[in-house]
């Protein structure tokens, strides 16, 4: 088969995958704490009878940690994140890590996120507040108090930035490195009564969309021509031996 063809088909493979990360970009750009998808090629060579072929790799994919924008919602329990940091909650295999602040306090009183999860505090154990002591007060550094009395604290935790960010259930991240508590609030911290949208560009989502579109197209087209320019070779020159 042509190099050609090989080409154009590594071509298109990895402009599906950057289609499929922007569209699903795209779709979460109204989602409180969505931390957009970033996708990156190399390019592969390989030696054939011609020379070197340039193929387009696998491509690998980050998940942005750029902060996006942040809304006053007057909510006790909104918070959000100031900073490269991440709020903790509960999973199945230990703590993820989330950038949506929207939570709710269950009959028992403990603090959750609105699909259920457990918001952990600095040492990763659950949050347990008072339902009958009214709205709670969040300092910047997590503190939670009720009636003028803490009662426990939000984490706030880093992530290193070697580490590898998964994408796990219910808006949350998981990391290949475990995140590290907070403890110097000069820089990071927590805002009571916000929340932070999603790190989503529209405009320059919706022009990579676009251009993947037409990208996608045009290897469409270029293997066509190939596989034609192949059938009409073999018909031309017919059988050989």
């Amino acid at each position: 088969m042509q190099p050609s063809l090989y080409v154009s088909l590594s071509s298109q493979i990895a402009l599906e995958k950057r289609l499929t990360t922007t569209a699903n970009n795209v779709a979460n750009m109204a989602t409180v704490g969505f931390r957009a998808e970033e996708t990156k090629f190399a390019e592969l060579l390989t030696r054939s009878n011609r020379g070197e072929v340039a193929f387009v790799g696998p491509g690998t994919s980050a998940i942005s940690r750029v902060a996006g924008p942040t809304t006053k919602t007057d909510s006790p329990l909104d918070v959000a994140v100031q900073g490269d940091a991440w709020l903790g909650v509960s999973g199945p295999k230990g703590t993820l890590y989330t950038r949506d602040g929207r939570f709710t306090m269950d009959a028992n009183g403990q603090l959750r996120t609105l699909t259920g999860k457990a918001v952990v505090d600095p040492g990763g154990g659950p949050i347990t507040l008072d339902p009958q002591a009214g709205p709670p007060t969040i300092g910047r550094d997590g503190s939670i108090y009720q009636n003028r009395q803490q009662v426990g604290a939000i984490g706030l935790f880093t992530i290193d930035p070697k580490a590898t960010l998964s994408r796990a259930a219910d808006n949350t991240v998981s990391s290949s490195l475990p995140g590290r508590a907070v403890q110097d609030f000069t820089r990071l911290g927590i805002a009571q009564g916000y929340v932070e949208g999603a790190n989503v560009n529209p405009i320059m989502e919706m022009t990579r969309l676009i251009a993947i579109q037409r990208a996608f197209e045009s290897a469409a087209t270029q293997t066509s021509q190939s596989e034609n320019t192949l059938s009409d070779a073999i018909k031309t020159l017919g059988p050989q031996g």
